[in-house]
């Protein structure tokens, strides 16, 4: 059967608009390809933003597992350039650096890791530090977590590593209580970075009575210093005041009670020398403080570094000026 001579006119009709359809194809698909390359979107901003993997040893079971560094900025043109004061540019601005980590607990308690992190640049020198606390780590456990550099100076190098700089770890038990909280004693202790000078070292523990009932002490905290593996170190004296010491960082206080207020705080300074002479230098990164006979231990981490001297002065405990919120209840 014959097909219809009237269908060949509609055929033919059609075939004229073919080099303009593919025409059209051809350009739209290079506009496509125009838009891709005109800025890093999509699959290129993810990967840009994807945390480069880290072969890392690690430290006391800490390690870096990947690194996040945002793309550079590219210049601004020669026609759009303007000139900035350092001085008006952010600094509080996130600087997208990050790294990802894991924190290992081989031992058999479970442990609280205190961790400073440090992010180097190109030269191996130290952009910035940050300190993670990472709680209740269980035998075996591993947990995850990410730091972030935060913001940086303008001036401050480009980021182009990380590492491990410190690692810490005490007992869950008695870790200090977490900035905010109130552990179920009513007090929390605490120390702070301290003070040296010429080779003398002060370093102050604090009792902050977050509770809602009075909190009394008497005389001085009872200390156990402890090492890396959190053993007793022996061969150090632990003196009732700091008059063996030195008598350059003021005179002690006697003992007496103090009693606590809920909001009040107390302190005791530890005092010693960074004297090294003959036999070998004792360094001592833990200190179990109990504020009081039968008080609750909370071991805080110092990093005493004694030298030879043998001696470690210990002052009463006092009322100070800084005023506690009450967190919670007892």
């Amino acid at each position: 059967m014959r097909r219809p001579a009237g269908l060949r006119p509609a055929f033919a009709a059609t075939t004229p608009f073919l080099p303009v359809l593919a025409a059209a194809a051809l350009l739209l698909t290079a506009c496509g390809t125009e838009h891709a390359d005109a800025g890093s979107t999509g699959a290129d901003a993810a990967a840009s933003q994807e945390g480069t993997r880290i072969d890392d040893p690690g430290k006391d079971g800490v390690r870096i597992t990947s690194l996040t560094l945002p793309s550079p900025s590219p210049s601004p043109s020669p026609s759009r350039s303007h000139v900035v004061s350092a001085e008006r540019l952010p600094t509080d601005v996130d600087s997208g650096v990050s790294a990802a980590y894991e924190v290992t607990n081989e031992g058999t308690e479970t442990l609280t890791y205190t961790v400073v992190f440090t992010f180097r640049s190109d030269d191996g020198g130290a952009v910035t530090n940050r300190t993670e606390t990472v709680r209740d780590v269980g035998p075996g456990q591993t947990v995850r977590g990410t730091v972030r550099a935060g913001g940086l100076p303008p001036t401050a190098p480009r980021v182009t590593g990380a590492e491990v700089l410190e690692v810490t770890k005490v007992p869950a038990g008695e870790a200090p209580a977490e900035a905010g909280t109130c552990p179920a004693s009513g007090v929390r202790v605490s120390v702070d970075k301290g003070d040296a000078a010429m080779g003398l070292r002060v370093v102050g523990l604090h009792l902050d009575n977050c509770g809602t009932r009075a909190y009394t002490v008497e005389g001085y905290p009872l200390l156990e210093l402890l090492d890396e593996d959190l053993e007793p170190v022996d061969g150090v004296e632990i003196l009732d005041g700091s008059g063996e010491i030195t008598t350059g960082a003021g005179p002690d206080g006697p003992p007496r009670p103090v009693r606590l207020a809920p909001g009040e705080s107390a302190t005791a300074g530890l005092v010693w020398r960074n004297t090294t002479e003959f036999g070998t230098a004792v360094n001592v990164p833990h200190v179990r403080v109990r504020a009081k006979e039968g008080a609750d231990p909370v071991t805080v981490t110092p990093h005493l570094d004694l030298g030879t001297t043998g001696k470690l002065g210990v002052r009463p405990w006092e009322k100070t000026e800084r005023q506690a919120v009450p967190d919670g209840p007892t």
